[in-house]
């Protein structure tokens, strides 16, 4: 059975050769056929070419030179110009997606309220198993699914970029996904492009309904650097800058609207079982603790710089119209055409 899903994975580099082979032979095995998949490399001519080769007698698979500038959103907007479905599924590049995450995204959308449908997306850890220290509640840092979040098929604000699946007319109804606040380069991991274009969306469409659907999984791989403490710190710090940035733009009430809850309700529920470990002399009980509490103060403190850049003008993201198909190709082409120029990009 075939969909009118297109898939787009964005890449940036090629030290993920394998893992992008595997995302796309994940989206090649789904139950519910995609119609296409679009490979957008983010200006990396080494990485374009090769893909290109790779790619070239598939012809359920288009590679593509990201015809905006350096980023995952500008990224991801050309391949929703490029694409031919009435529905944009995402996937990470370094994630790969079980048998059936297009079918429970497609299940989501025979509600015709329903604009945007997620996935649960779970952590591979690179070492093999979970640091003992490190809290679910954060997995957030790591691209994943949190703990704390109700299960099933739930009402949401934001999907997740990563795992995560739109009709097309949500892109017509609020534009593409705002260049200046994601990942960009070799630059701080920023993120919540998905948060402010969702927020967008739903007040360019009040009465639009967004979804996860915990059955729609991904498994995303965590390298053996995203396992440490100094790149929690960092991401939980990136975070806090990127939350300041969409609070500007659409207010903090509707900005921080989930992270209240999550912060009021979900971690201390986290602490506390942290402690309660420790105190039975369980592994890591006490780090979790701590990381939860370290990772609120350092988001926090992100979050207050964030917020003063962004009242004196030094901070700013700017929202684009999606390119043209027309555009798209002319710049990517389909497999076996696509040229780009510059260096190395980046995608989450």
């Amino acid at each position: 059975m075939s969909s009118d899903i297109s898939v787009v994975i964005c890449a940036y580099t090629e030290d993920r050769w394998e893992d992008v082979l595997a995302a796309v032979a994940s989206v090649r095995a789904q139950s519910l056929t995609a119609l296409e998949t679009l490979l957008v490399v983010d200006h990396n001519v080494t990485l374009l070419d090769r893909l290109t080769r790779e790619y070239r007698q598939t012809e359920d698979v288009r590679v593509l030179a990201n015809a905006g500038p350096r980023g995952l959103s500008a990224g991801r907007n050309t391949g929703i110009a490029a694409a031919r479905g009435a529905f944009l599924a995402f996937l990470d590049d370094d994630a790969v997606a079980e048998r059936d995450w297009l079918r429970h995204f497609a299940e989501g959308f025979e509600d015709p309220r329903v604009l945007a449908v997620g996935g649960r997306t779970m952590p591979a850890w690179e070492s093999g198993r979970r640091p003992a220290w490190f809290p679910e509640e954060f997995d957030w840092v790591v691209g994943c699914t949190y703990k704390g979040l109700p299960p099933g098929r739930i009402r949401v604000r934001n999907v997740l970029g990563g795992n995560a699946s739109f009709r097309r007319t949500a892109f017509d109804a609020a534009g593409g996904f705002a260049t200046g606040i994601g990942r960009d380069g070799d630059k701080r991991p920023l993120g919540c492009e998905e948060t402010e274009f969702c927020i967008r969306l739903t007040r360019a469409r009040p009465d639009a309904v967004l979804l996860i659907d915990d059955r729609s999984v991904i498994h995303h791989r965590v390298p053996a650097a995203r396992e440490r403490f100094r790149y929690f710190r960092t991401r939980t710090y990136a975070e806090g800058l990127s939350k300041a940035l969409v609070a500007q733009s659409v207010g903090a009430s509707k900005g921080l609207e989930s992270e209240r809850r999550y912060t009021t309700r979900v971690l201390p529920s986290g602490v506390g079982r942290g402690l309660r470990d420790a105190a039975l002399g369980r592994p890591g009980g006490a780090g979790r603790a701590g990381a939860i509490v370290a990772g609120v103060l350092t988001a926090a403190g992100g979050y207050v710089l964030g917020s003063i850049r962004a009242r004196r003008g030094g901070a700013a993201f700017s929202v684009l119209p999606v390119p043209s198909a027309s555009s798209a190709v002319a710049a990517g082409g389909p497999a076996g055409d696509a040229r780009s120029t510059g260096g190395e990009g980046a995608a989450a």
